[in-house]
């Protein structure tokens, strides 16, 4: 039987024929570890200052040196005071991107590890730099309601504003950009090669999107101009100016609702419940299509006061034709000590979901569960069927149900 370090060897030397047919292996530095000194560039990493050198200015920040500085998009209200001066560090800037707000030295970086100050100008370390590729159906990501059947390409850079220690991408979303070798892709060229697959639609998923904000929002206007779809997977940790701007050139957004507990985003994914739920709120009020997925994790979000309130205020500040995603938890990163969801805990929330006066809540992540399909919430029957990622039966046309003509929510053409 060949190990785990041969078959990862094996992997890496075939890169270059893997990416003729549309696939980009992540490049960490964990693969340089487990390959020989020899493989050459499939397990180089690039340089830091080559990645600055080319690093373009990034945009959703503001510093003291820029004339439209507002002084509380820095400082609360308390700490201002009229007529008294103050000495501002040199170059120090803000973020204004996610909600954590970084106040960055000159040299230094954000949370997310992808946007660099770079001599009192904030620059992103990651635009045009993907370091997965991969041609997913929609369902993987998921979206259950938004052009179901469709092929997706699907990128990610390395970076994320979150910590969580449950992350089944932590290889890339907890990477810093010069862990990996990336050839320049420029957005056209994201277009360029949704194209050529035969792809219908972008996803701007895998890390947290949002880091590379700059660079998905360009390549999704030159996408729309091109009648492709553009679709962000998010944390939802976002400022609402540039979450604005997304919803403007995004079709559909896919928000991880982690916990309804401010307990639980701060110990276990180092952020704040408050600002995802306002940005859910945002998409919701868009016209981007909005999905909300919940990873029920055994022993710390999986109670039954938690799902209820995380049921209740989706019911009471969205509606109920937004699709829920209850998704089964498997150990990885720091939380390998737990174990896999049960599935009667995933039937639990949905039960739960659909009692509360939700339309549309599903069992993710248990292949072949009947919980699964969509079902029409009129005549109750399933007018999609799913096995695994793949539609084996539809019933919706002009986006109502086939058997009794209610109006099923979502995008369907």
């Amino acid at each position: 039987m060949i190990s785990r370090r041969e078959f990862l060897s094996a992997l890496a030397s075939m890169a270059p024929a893997l990416s003729g047919l549309g696939v980009c292996l992540s490049e960490p530095h964990w693969l340089r570890i487990i390959s020989d000194a020899d493989a050459g560039n499939v397990a180089a990493s690039e340089p830091l200052a080559e990645i600055i050198r080319r690093a373009p200015l990034a945009r959703f920040w503001t510093s003291p040196a820029l004339g439209a500085a507002g002084c509380s998009e820095c400082h609360a209200g308390a700490a201002i005071k009229p007529g008294q001066p103050y000495v501002h560090k040199d170059r120090r800037v803000k973020c204004l991107l996610c909600a954590h707000g970084c106040l960055i030295e000159s040299g230094q970086r954000g949370r997310c590890r992808a946007r660099m100050n770079v001599n009192g100008e904030l620059r992103s370390l990651v635009y045009g730099r993907p370091v997965a590729i991969h041609v997913d159906p929609i369902e993987k990501k998921p979206f259950y309601h938004f052009l179901p059947g469709a092929t997706t390409y699907s990128l990610a850079t390395s970076g994320c504003p979150l910590r969580c220690k449950f992350c089944q991408n932590w290889e890339i979303s907890q990477a810093a950009p010069e862990d990996y070798r990336s050839a320049h892709a420029p957005p056209e060229s994201i277009v360029q090669a949704a194209r050529s697959r035969q792809a219908s639609v972008i996803a701007y998923t895998y890390n947290e999107p949002i880091v590379f904000a700059e660079y998905l929002i360009d390549i999704a206007r030159i996408a729309r101009k091109e009648r492709l779809r553009s679709v962000l997977v998010s944390c939802g940790l976002m400022q609402e100016a540039p979450l604005a701007e997304m919803c403007e050139v995004l079709d559909a957004i896919k928000i991880d609702l982690k916990g309804y507990s401010e307990s639980f985003y701060r110990q276990v994914c180092s952020a704040e419940l408050k600002p995802v739920l306002r940005a859910i709120k945002q998409v919701a009020g868009s016209r981007s299509h909005l999905e909300i997925v919940n990873l029920v994790v055994p022993t710390l979000n999986d109670d039954d006061a938690m799902l209820k309130g995380l049921i209740d205020w989706i019911m009471g500040e969205i509606g109920p034709d937004v699709p829920v995603h209850f998704s089964r938890f498997h150990p990885n990163y720091q939380m390998r000590n737990l174990p896999p969801t049960p599935t009667a805990t995933l039937e639990r929330a949905r039960d739960m979901a659909i009692a509360g006066g939700i339309h549309y809540a599903y069992v993710g992540n248990v292949p072949g569960h009947p919980g699964n399909h969509t079902y029409c919430p009129a005549c109750k029957k399933a007018v999609i069927r799913r096995r695994g990622f793949f539609i084996e039966d539809m019933h919706v046309k002009n986006g109502r149900c086939t058997f009794c003509r209610q109006k099923i929510a979502g995008v369907w053409t």
